[in-house]
């Protein structure tokens, strides 16, 4: 083997060794910082930022109000996972909505749907520019798909919810199939 390539693969070895040796590459750390700031208008029309969900855990999930599927499943997955814990640990969650179709899915309408799941749902919109803000952060997704232009669309997006500390860090996430006792057993061992 020439000794450029012995010297390079070495060089790959010490990379990776390093990486991993900081826990970069472990499955119980995001690869990258999720969450972050933001301002955005809740359900009963009042503005409000991360700041005032300090000292609670969040409980995140992006969507929309049209979903035909998607949403009102994980949603109840959700507020079902909720009714499992006890009145302390529910206390120190808040289960927010984050709307990706802030286009529909005024503060009017967000009110009119939360209570569906749980009723301490907070069902968030704002602009596009902050939805898109806070979708960027959480490294989630959206687009819309199959606008004709009669207001007739559906909105593709990731299907995750985000466990989120009292300090606004990362904590977990958890898939769209994971079943609420599952969540619920989790949210009781962090909470």
């Amino acid at each position: 083997m020439p000794r450029i390539v012995f010297i390079a693969l070495i060089a790959v070895v010490v990379v990776v060794g390093v990486i991993a040796g900081r826990g970069l590459l472990t499955d119980d750390k995001p690869p990258v910082f999720i969450g972050g700031p933001f301002t955005l208008t809740d359900h009963t029309g009042k503005r409000v930022t991360d700041k005032d969900y300090a000292g609670k855990y969040m409980l995140v999930y992006f969507g929309y109000t049209f979903c035909p599927d998607v949403c009102p499943t994980s949603l109840s997955i959700i507020g079902d996972a909720l009714g499992q814990l006890d009145a302390q640990q529910l206390d120190n969650v808040v289960p927010i909505f984050i709307t990706v179709d802030p286009e529909r899915d005024t503060a009017e309408m967000m009110a009119s749907y939360v209570p569906n799941f749980h009723d301490k749902l907070v069902g968030l919109t704002g602009s596009l520019v902050e939805v898109k803000a806070v979708v960027k952060a959480y490294k989630a997704y959206f687009a819309k798909t199959g606008d004709d232009g009669s207001g007739t669309y559906t909105v593709d997006h990731s299907s995750r919810t985000y466990l989120m500390g009292p300090d606004g860090a990362y904590i977990t996430s958890f898939s769209h199939a994971t079943p609420a006792a599952e969540m619920a057993k989790k949210l009781a061992e962090i909470l």
